[in-house]
């Protein structure tokens, strides 16, 4: 058992215990884990929990009458009247969304909606997304205090969940005593603050948390744990960015000497009444600094960086149909061009209208179906994408940057097959460019292909594009999404014809990323410098794609940072 997935099982132990204290003041958990059995002990605990109420199921394919309700079919033609069904978020309790990365935007709209209309209705979404592309809608992250991330985390670090049912029962009954001090509220929203978190929902659910964590351990007054508690469970994992220093203490002088101490009976006096009774705002910040992922800053700037690009979606193209894909809510359509007719749904649109048809037309044996009850079946499919990674190979600093490009080309590879993902390689350097990798998801011919690069000489960075810009069309006449990340630490100094011409190598360049920008590839331009190089960022802008300097950049980060801007674009 490892020391660090020990931990995180612990914390989802305490935040379960928290939900199932007050779970209409918590709105639900963000549950990040794939199928398997850590998830499966984890809602066994909450099973357990709810005193061995089942949850109801939903599923983000399903349409507003099995959510909100709609017309009984059978009961309806049956009785000759409109005979309606109670949707599953028509009673108060516990639902479960599995999958809900894949939940469309008008879903997240509409289980939103009736979050804020029931109080007493409860989400826990289960995201089984692979990478940063497939995320809970915001709408549902927003409403749900605890975030969770159980991705990754080993079976013999997640033995079964220890859940006292007669302290959770004391603990409901003291939950209504707990006050929270006025240190506490000032406390939580300045963490919150330093840590970019601009939600004003944040702060209340972990005000609403650290009350369900103070009644857990029968207190009637929420202390320093519960606050840490709180902002682990809450604010670190909405944190957009590391923690700034506080202007209060900076501008503290250091150079003042201490003052005298007090005699030793006075500080015996006085030591209980100068204790402050919270933490300080820098202890609570500490907490979160240790719950923040080595790679947020490479993250989150990809994803400042992507949110300001133009261009085309960095994941797979969705493409609408009437085949195959995932399965859409049926909609009104015709007949034709391989439609395929929901019957279910049809039926439902014209049972209300069957008294009324069999008046008019004094038919009253047969069932009356008009062109606007049809529903068609709809679908939605995502392509596979192609990443192309453009990287200087020249200079002197061409083999610790080829280096750290294998390493991100692999760390993609070996998450490629969860993702539809290919991955090729163009280096450019001397005079020229070439492919040295093709779009692939093999990941064992990709180490053959990288293990013998070289590189030094000039910076073609034109060539390097063009040779992208080709790649890319090739690869979206195969169906594919093309997406295009460049890497490199200097400006381009090496003409289309081979010359060492500044001016012209720049042109040419501005030339080639326009093209890219034409033909609508998702892009990002790294900055591997140890400073902003001059006129990257007017390249990437001229290509369309978002601007990212990463000094020092590692492979973890280059391929964190490739894999966040170009799946939320």
């Amino acid at each position: 058992m490892s020391e660090q997935g020990e931990e995180r099982w612990i914390r989802a132990n305490l935040a379960l215990a928290c939900f199932l204290v007050d779970p209409s003041a918590l709105g639900g958990i963000w549950l990040r884990a794939r199928f398997g059995p850590v998830r499966d002990r984890f809602l066994d605990g909450l099973t357990k929990g709810l005193n061995g109420t089942k949850p109801r199921r939903l599923h983000p394919a399903m349409g507003d009458d099995a959510l909100f309700g709609g017309v009984d079919l059978t009961a309806t033609l049956a009785q000759g009247a409109v005979v309606r069904t109670q949707g599953l978020l028509g009673q108060s309790g516990v639902v479960i969304l599995p999958m809900a990365e894949r939940a469309q935007a008008g879903l997240v709209a509409r289980l939103s909606g009736a979050l804020d209309a029931d109080a007493n209705l409860v989400l826990v979404a289960l995201d089984e997304g692979a990478g940063e592309e497939e995320r809970l809608g915001h709408g549902l992250t927003e409403r749900l205090a605890i975030h969770l991330d159980l991705d990754g985390l080993a079976i013999g670090d997640a033995p079964e969940l220890e859940l006292d049912l007669p302290g959770l029962e004391d603990a409901r009954a003291i939950l209504p005593q707990v006050i929270l001090p006025d240190e506490a509220i000032s406390e939580l929203t300045q963490v919150a603050a330093r840590l970019g978190v601009t939600s004003l929902r944040a702060p209340l659910l972990a005000l609403a948390v650290a009350r369900a964590s103070a009644a857990l351990s029968g207190d009637v007054e929420v202390g320093p744990a519960d606050l840490q508690t709180a902002v682990e469970l809450v604010l670190a994992p909405r944190a957009t960015q590391f923690p700034a220093p506080d202007e209060a203490d900076m501008q503290d002088s250091p150079s003042d000497p201490p003052p005298d101490p007090p005699e030793q009976e006075d500080q015996e006096e006085t030591s209980e009444q100068e204790e402050p009774a919270l933490p300080p705002t820098e202890m609570l910040l500490e907490a979160a600094k240790a719950m923040l992922p080595p790679d947020l800053l490479a993250r989150l700037g990809a994803a400042r960086a992507a949110r300001s690009a133009k261009s085309s979606s960095g994941s797979g193209a969705k493409k609408k149909g009437n085949n195959r894909g995932r399965p859409l809510p049926s909609r009104t359509g015709s007949i034709g061009n391989g439609a395929r007719v929901d019957l279910v749904a049809t039926l439902r649109a014209a049972a209300p209208w069957q008294k009324m048809r069999r008046a008019a037309s004094g038919q009253f044996e047969r069932l009356h179906i008009r062109a606007s009850d049809l529903r068609i079946r709809h679908y939605e499919e995502t392509s596979e994408r192609a990443i192309i990674f453009v990287v200087d190979a020249s200079g002197s600093s061409a083999m610790a940057r080829m280096s750290e490009a294998k390493g991100a080309i692999e760390i993609l590879l070996a998450e490629a097959y969860s993702r539809r993902d290919h991955v090729a390689l163009v280096a450019f350097r001397g005079t020229g460019a070439e492919v040295l990798l093709p779009p692939t998801r093999s990941l064992v011919q990709t180490k053959k292909r990288l293990s013998a690069l070289a590189g030094g000489g000039g910076t073609p960075l034109a060539a390097g594009l063009k040779l992208a810009l080709e790649l890319g069309e090739l690869a979206r006449s195969k169906g594919m999404t093309p997406s295009v990340a460049v890497l490199t630490d200097g400006r381009a100094n090496v003409s289309l014809m081979g010359e060492a011409n500044r001016v012209t190598a720049a042109e040419d360049a501005t030339a080639m990323a326009r093209a890219i920008r034409v033909k609508a590839f998702s892009g990002l331009v790294i900055d591997t410098g140890l400073r902003p190089t001059k006129g990257l960022g007017e390249l990437a802008s001229e290509m369309g794609a978002p601007y990212l300097p990463l000094p020092r950049a590692d492979a973890r980060s280059l391929s964190a940072a490739v894999e966040t801007a170009l799946s939320i674009q």
